[in-house]
């Protein structure tokens, strides 16, 4: 007998890749459970299942900066509060990252992809279940967008919770519209624009130069730094919430098309985020 819930929760995270260097991503996941029935005449309560793989995938998951333990990319130091970590990907590209250990989800995988990801997990959530589940899988993917879309990873140190973490990202779907009418060709090029890319606020750079920017900042959970290609970041002079994300692209846009009404619809993950309009 098998138990399934589809869509049950989704997970907004970075990862660290040896081609695209730091990728923001957004997936869905599911969840399969294979057992005997108990004297209830069920494998497991779904209230149990829902809230034991929400609360796990939020906390363990959710937010944090995934990073492949196996890889040869890696270079890391860990103590119990602490994490120092530098990755080689690309071209002889680097990025390097300090964060409080909570920050991270160290992940015995040589890639990170939605299956290496998936059997991590099950290892960590078999001792969560009733002995009468014989086996749990989980899947991921993300979401089906029809239309143009982009990963971006960032950082927002005034958050009280996750989102402060200097790494942790989203593929987001953006929508333009100019005097009512959307406008896929500028969707497009924002989305070309910002493919995989970080998005930084001016106020946390401590240095920079024509190869790299430094990041830091103190928040609630710890001091945060990040070292990072140029190449790979966009400024903002603001910080990079969503709401500040679709005022930016709009006020951009604006600028391109000063006597056009002008909204921008920018998501951040799915199915919430915000609207501006000019």
């Amino acid at each position: 007998m098998q138990l399934f819930v589809d869509q049950l929760t989704n997970v907004d995270f970075s990862y660290l890749d040896a081609e695209r260097g730091m990728v923001g991503e957004t997936w869905w996941a599911s969840a399969l459970l294979d057992g005997a029935l108990d004297e209830q005449g069920m494998i497991c309560d779904f209230g149990i299942v829902k809230k034991t793989l929400r609360n796990w995938l939020d906390d363990d998951v959710d937010h944090r900066l995934l990073v492949p333990l196996n890889s040869p990319n890696l270079t890391i130091s860990t103590s119990d509060d602490q994490v120092d970590i530098l990755w080689n990907y690309g071209q002889g590209q680097s990025l390097r990252m300090k964060a409080p250990r909570q920050a991270v989800a160290l992940v015995d995988a040589e890639t990170i992809n939605n299956d290496s990801i998936a059997a991590w997990c099950i290892e960590q959530l078999r001792p969560f279940f009733p002995v009468n589940v014989e086996q749990l899988s989980l899947s991921f993917e993300a979401e089906n967008i029809k239309g143009a879309f982009y990963h971006y990873s960032h950082g927002l140190k005034k958050h009280a919770g996750n989102c402060q973490r200097i790494a942790h990202g989203h593929r987001s779907r953006i929508r333009i519209f100019i005097d009512g009418n959307r406008d896929n060709t500028l969707e497009q090029d924002i989305a070309a624009d910002w493919q995989d890319i970080y998005l930084g606020s001016e106020e946390d750079i401590i240095g920079r130069d024509e190869q790299q920017i430094h990041y830091r900042y103190q928040a609630q959970q710890g001091e945060f730094e990040l070292w990072l290609p140029t190449s790979h970041c966009y400024l903002m002079n603001s910080d990079t919430t969503v709401e500040f994300i679709a005022s930016h692209l709009a006020q951009k846009i604006k600028a391109s098309h000063p006597n056009s009404d002008v909204s921008v619809q920018a998501f951040e993950g799915v199915n919430k985020g915000a609207i501006a309009s000019l």
